[in-house]
């Protein structure tokens, strides 16, 4: 059974100041990976489907995961990339797009490092690298690379940059214990291998500048191990948090299956709430928003994730837990989330179903 929503769902659609940005409402679409920008090139449709997000509602856009420019960032020819003339004409078209609709967008930059699986051909002519094969050189190129990419972002008109150091992509495989093993400057304890991340950040921000929107993104969880834990408790999470505070991050993306699970035992306050609570930073809550089942799931079986309601969002959001709130498969079946659910309309939400990817949506 649908639950009824509250009679007044204001929290969610209060504006929220960022750097130098005003975001209209607390709602941010969150990246989701997609394949569908042939060889690298977002394009009208790429432009068309973010569009009708922005015309839904959304307050803010941060796009599916886009390859920085280094030639291992990637393994998949048609997840878009965010360097060359082509793809990056194809991202100010985008940027103008949701502009135009009235929303605000924010790429994600990405590197998978030792993470591929869907697509069979790389992005360039190199093998995989990750913490244990990286050398000095290797390391400074792909910081270069991130710097490159959030300058070019910021030359095309996007409002911010997103960096993706979770689920166990690069940035997370220096984070995580599991993956980083190395003994250098550039591994250690639970601070040291923050070392990888604060750097990727300090040359992001000096590309961008002091007044530009920087977002990190991270999760305990990680796609070869959903218990996975960077952090075992909120001492440990402060630790690993505040040197990425002191490079630059103004927004954490606190990535979690379902957002209303606690992140620790003791506290029902989830990943973003304890992380809001030891750094001060504004924060993003994400995770079966208005959904029943967790993403693993819809896209590893036939599974449909049913519509839920909405009151332990909005409890935990009215009394401050988290600042923003990113909703993702809700809004691949729903561009108009954001309308309905303000209309207290949370009963005529679609469902999710994985069919849904193979359409043109």
């Amino acid at each position: 059974m649908i639950d009824t929503l509250p009679a007044n769902p204001d929290a969610l659609f209060q504006p929220f100041s960022l750097r130098n940005l005003t975001i209209p409402n607390r709602i941010v679409m969150a990246p989701m990976t997609r394949s569908k920008s042939p060889g690298g090139v977002p394009d009208q449709a790429v432009a068309d489907y973010y569009r009708r997000r922005a015309e839904g509602g959304v307050g803010l856009i941060i796009t599916e995961g886009t390859y920085v420019a280094h030639p291992a960032a990637g393994f998949d020819v048609n997840v878009p990339r965010f360097h060359g003339a082509a793809s990056l004409a194809g991202w100010r078209h985008v940027a103008e797009a949701v502009h135009a609709a009235g929303g605000l967008i924010f790429p994600q930059l990405w590197h998978v490092g030792m993470a591929y699986g869907r697509g069979s051909e790389p992005t360039g002519p190199v093998v995989p690298m990750g913490p244990a094969s990286m050398t000095e050189l290797d390391i400074a190129d792909v910081i270069e690379a991130f710097g490159k990419s959030a300058a070019s972002a910021q030359e095309l008109g996007f409002d911010g940059v997103e960096l993706h150091g979770a689920h166990g992509y690069l940035i997370d495989q220096f984070f995580w214990e599991g993956t980083n093993k190395r003994t250098d400057g550039w591994g250690g304890d639970l601070v040291g291998r923050t070392r990888f991340g604060t750097e990727i950040i300090r040359e992001v921000r000096l590309k961008v500048g002091p007044n530009y929107p920087v977002v990190l993104r991270f999760s305990q969880w990680k796609l070869q191990d959903y218990e996975a834990k960077l952090a075992q408790n909120p001492e440990e999470l402060g630790r690993f948090l505040q040197p990425l505070v002191a490079a630059g991050v103004d927004v954490f993306h606190c990535s979690q299956r379902r957002f209303w699970e606690p992140a620790f035992t003791g506290s029902d306050l989830n990943l973003a709430g304890w992380t809001k609570k030891l750094t001060g930073k504004p924060s993003i809550t994400v995770g079966s928003i208005t959904l029943d089942d967790d993403f693993m799931t819809s896209f590893r079986t036939d599974a449909v994730a049913g519509v839920t309601g909405i009151d332990e969002l909005l409890r935990r959001l009215e009394r401050g837990e988290f600042d923003l709130v990113a909703v993702g498969r809700s809004l691949i079946s729903n561009p108009d989330w954001s309308k309905k659910v303000r209309a207290g309309a949370i009963d005529s939400l679609k469902p999710f179903d994985r069919g849904i990817l193979e359409q043109l949506f």
